[in-house]
Parts: structure tokens; C-alpha cells; sequence
């Protein structure tokens, strides 16, 4: 009997491993488990947290930032990164091509688009109030087994003529999947 729990309890904890390196992770925290463990592991990691706002703050890649966790059903789904500085055009066109070159110069991601970067003739302007268009650029956090549902995406959002980053990082197993529909 003992043996029977020990080889069970090894299973577990197998799988419990296996489905931690299978998400995607931020800062090495796999992006899963309740919110308050999530504030607690990024506290650790020397960000603040804001009880108001209920997100915490802090410097990420050389950036201050608000760090906002989401969740489906009590479990985080996603980490969402957001430049606390605004920029205007020029400086957003710069920010922007310079996460890509980042991301693309890091082996642990895998550009989900060959060219995602931004020409200087872009009016981002223009196109985001005119044609609702989208500035994202998508990766995939590597190892490739089970990358699919490690994407990391960022995007460029635009609020009262200023623009930000907003860098996400998705665990889309625990995303809603219409089951309460």
C-alpha cells in the first residue's frame, strides 16, 4: 500500500512539474495559481503593490511599470505589462521596434510574424484613428513543445494622443474558453 502512494504521489508531482514548464512564465513565475500567490511571488521580486489599484508597480526591462494580473475562475491567465511612461509618435514608433529587436535577439521567443517592426513612414496617429488598426507583435515562449499556449504579445494603445506598451504574457489554458456561456 505504501509503495502503491508513493509511485501515486511521484505521478503527481510529475505531472504538477510537467504542467508548470508548460505555461508561460514571467520573470521565471509560471503565469498560474491564484492572483494573491502571484502578488506575492512578484513582491518577492521587488515590485510594489498597490491595494487602491490593486496592481502592483515597478521597473521591468529598464521600464516603470504597472503590472496588472488577471484572472478566469481564480487561477491568472494573464500578466499584463504597461509602460507607465506615454510617449508621442516617434518615441512609441522607437519603444515598439525596439521590444521587437528584443524579443527577436532572446532565444527563448519565436516571432509568430516574420517583420513586425514599424517603418518611420508609419502615421500610427492616422491609422489608429481612422482604421482602428492594431499595433501587435506575437511570440512564442520557447520550448516549442506546448508553445502554443505560451504567447507573449505586445501592443501599442493610444489614449489622448499619448501611446504606451502594454506587454501581456498568457497562459491561455487558463483563459475562458465559453464555458459559462
Amino acid at each position: 500500500m505504501k509503495k502503491i502512494l508513493s509511485v501515486l504521489m511521484l505521478l503527481l508531482l510529475s505531472i504538477s512539474i510537467y504542467a508548470q514548464q508548460n505555461v508561460t512564465k514571467f520573470l521565471g513565475i509560471p503565469v498560474d495559481g491564484s492572483k494573491a500567490a502571484m502578488i506575492q511571488k512578484l513582491k518577492a521580486k521587488g515590485f510594489t503593490y498597490d491595494a487602491i489599484s490593486g496592481n502592483l508597480e515597478g521597473i521591468f526591462n529598464g521600464e516603470k511599470v504597472h503590472i496588472s494580473i488577471l484572472t478566469n475562475k481564480n487561477k491568472v491567465w494573464r500578466i499584463a505589462v504597461i509602460d507607465q511612461i506615454t510617449r508621442d509618435e516617434g518615441q512609441i514608433k522607437i519603444r515598439y521596434n525596439l521590444l521587437c529587436q528584443q524579443f527577436e535577439d532572446n532565444p527563448k521567443y519565436f516571432p509568430l510574424e516574420k517583420i513586425q517592426k514599424l517603418s518611420d513612414n508609419e502615421d500610427i496617429s492616422y491609422e489608429i484613428s481612422t482604421h482602428q488598426k492594431q499595433y501587435q507583435a506575437v511570440y512564442l515562449q520557447l520550448p516549442r513543445e506546448g508553445a502554443q499556449n505560451r504567447i507573449v504579445w505586445f501592443t501599442i494603445v493610444e489614449r489622448y494622443g499619448n501611446y504606451h506598451i502594454v506587454i501581456y504574457y498568457d497562459n491561455e489554458k487558463n483563459d475562458s474558453h465559453g464555458e459559462d456561456l
